[in-house]
């Protein structure tokens, strides 16, 4: 549970980074480079993150490293599913909705089996 919880605080702060410019009324106007090194500060606090989420969940959460990245992935969209709705007022449109239901199947698959084909 800690590496699943660190993992979706590492991606609101990375989604942010690399999102939440399309909306900060404050940097229009802002020099790219600019706009970049802002993300970047914001990106810093993911990997403060992350790297103690692939850490815990590796070595001492039984997660192998596709499980990780599946499972991040996952994560992912599921925190950019609400900063789209919340903050770009975009709505999920059904193909995205069957998208991201297939990702929750990879995530399954990922999971469900040991590496080898065996079940838990």
């Amino acid at each position: 549970m800690k590496t699943i919880l660190l993992l979706v605080c590492s991606n609101i702060f990375m989604t942010l980074a690399w999102y939440g410019h399309l909306k900060f009324r404050w940097l229009e106007g802002k020099s790219l480079l600019f706009v970049i090194l802002f993300s970047w500060g914001i990106a810093f606090f993911e990997y403060c993150l992350m790297v103690p989420a692939n850490r815990a969940g590796y070595f001492s959460g039984g997660f192998t490293g596709y499980q990780l990245k599946i499972i991040q992935e996952c994560i992912t969209l599921a925190v950019f599913v609400g900063f789209a709705w919340f903050f770009l007022k975009e709505k999920l449109t059904w193909n995205y909705a069957v998208s991201f239901g297939f990702i929750l199947l990879a995530v399954f698959f990922a999971s469900a089996f040991k590496p080898g084909g065996t079940p838990h």
